[in-house]
């Protein structure tokens, strides 16, 4: 008999359709004679339409508030999936984040787990219960509820397995593995069937939608091995998540991807690296961290500072860029941008990656605007109208065809 943590996203649960399935999925393998921990999302669009009603009410609502609002779409998940599993015959009890144990800071919006207390999780399972647990969420040291920010599920899923000393913790999402390129995009990529820890927190931090990057250091920590799988097919192994101990090394692991991104000008900075400083640390102030390393293609004019937000943070990066430059003439911005990211380990190798991106989309007719390179990564920026053609360029590139993985 094994213990096995189960979570899935919202598209898997996001209709009775896809709830069934799911439910089967893990009856599968609770049926086995299997102990059965599963971590839920909230159903499709129900995160962003909560905050869509908060916005409408109140367009600076407050977080605390925020958290009780957006913790209800995981408690309607994990009630609906339990309901569904007993529907089928099979014991289960759903469980919200403080009854699961989930102790938090009190970071409202971004909370950090600090202990998840599994002596409810461990009465229910004696019970023979499956146990669905409402993910994304705890509770703080004043008994308010808080959430662990956007992929925060992937998060408790594997907080708890550590708690739990799980065999196994199985991470669904609509990708079957994780690839060497999203491939929805790039139909050439190739599924991995193992990834470092590592490796796998490079590629999530640099666009890779597969688990968040909180949630890797977790597993990493703990030595979690997580396997990610797709909650739409019958059974198919996926790609396991682990410590590799340096047995296996690939010198590039693959490319990601992070559209919405808007390239801001400021010219004619006097004292431009006194400033620099002074605005990067106000900007980390309110979460937004830029990346120092890209630089613009050519020789930048003295007193120019080009650097990349996302489109989400523009407001407020323009509001802190005009308390310290009066000539508002001086602040442009152009959107659409995407930063394309190849992802290997291999210091050694990064200049070699980097003039063979430049000269591939050289000859495609795509134009680099900005570039970065360091030891775990080469990135460039590019029209956003030009990122899927760039990704595919770039992917036939360095993954020939019959290159094994």
């Amino acid at each position: 008999m094994s213990l096995i943590v189960q979570k899935f996203g919202g598209s898997s649960v996001s209709d009775a359709h896809h709830m069934f399935n799911v439910a089967k999925k893990i009856t599968d393998i609770y049926s086995k004679n299997n102990d059965v921990v599963v971590v839920v999302s909230a159903q499709g669009d129900t995160t962003d339409n909560l905050l869509k009603s908060a916005f409408e009410i109140n367009p600076t609502p407050p977080l605390r508030e925020m958290d009780v609002l957006l913790s209800s779409g995981e408690q309607m998940s994990a009630s609906l999936l339990a309901m569904a599993i007993l529907k089928m015959g099979f014991p289960a009890v759903s469980l919200l984040g403080w009854q699961a144990g989930f102790e938090t800071n009190c970071c409202h919006g971004n909370a950090e787990i600090n202990n998840v207390s599994t002596d409810r999780i461990k009465k229910e399972l004696k019970k023979k219960n499956i146990v669905i647990i409402a993910g994304f969420q705890g509770i703080n040291d004043n008994n308010d509820i808080t959430t662990l920010g956007r992929g925060g599920s992937d998060t408790s899923a594997v907080a708890v397995a550590a708690a739990l000393n799980a065999d196994m913790c199985k991470i669904y999402t609509d990708v079957d593995g994780v690839y060497t390129a999203d491939p929805r995009i790039v139909p050439g990529a190739k599924k991995l069937k193992t990834v470092s820890y590592d490796e796998m927190f490079f590629l999530s931090s640099y666009g890779a939608q597969v688990l968040n990057d909180r949630s890797i250091s977790t597993a990493k920590k703990y030595n979690v091995e997580v396997e990610v799988l797709s909650s739409m097919s019958n059974n198919n192994s996926g790609t396991i998540v682990k410590n590799l101990d340096g047995k296996f090394k690939r010198d590039i692991i693959g490319i990601a991807s992070l559209n919405n991104i808007v390239k801001i000008i400021v010219n004619d900075i006097e004292n431009l690296e006194n400033d620099k400083k002074a605005i990067i640390s106000e900007l980390k102030n309110f979460d937004i961290n830029i990346d120092e390393l890209l630089t613009p293609i050519g020789i930048p004019e003295k007193g120019n500072w080009i650097f990349t937000v996302f489109e989400h943070q523009l407001d407020k990066t323009l509001e802190i860029l005009k308390i310290f430059f009066s000539d508002k003439k001086q602040i442009y911005y152009e959107k659409s941008k995407s930063k394309i990211s190849v992802v290997n380990i291999e210091e050694n190798i990064n200049i070699n990656i980097a003039s063979i991106v430049f000269e591939t989309l050289h000859e495609a007719e795509v134009n680099i605007e900005m570039v970065a390179c360091n030891n775990c990564r080469v990135s460039i920026i590019v029209e956003s109208v030009n990122a899927h053609s760039a990704l595919n360029t770039i992917h036939s590139k360095l993954f020939e065809e019959d290159k094994l993985i």
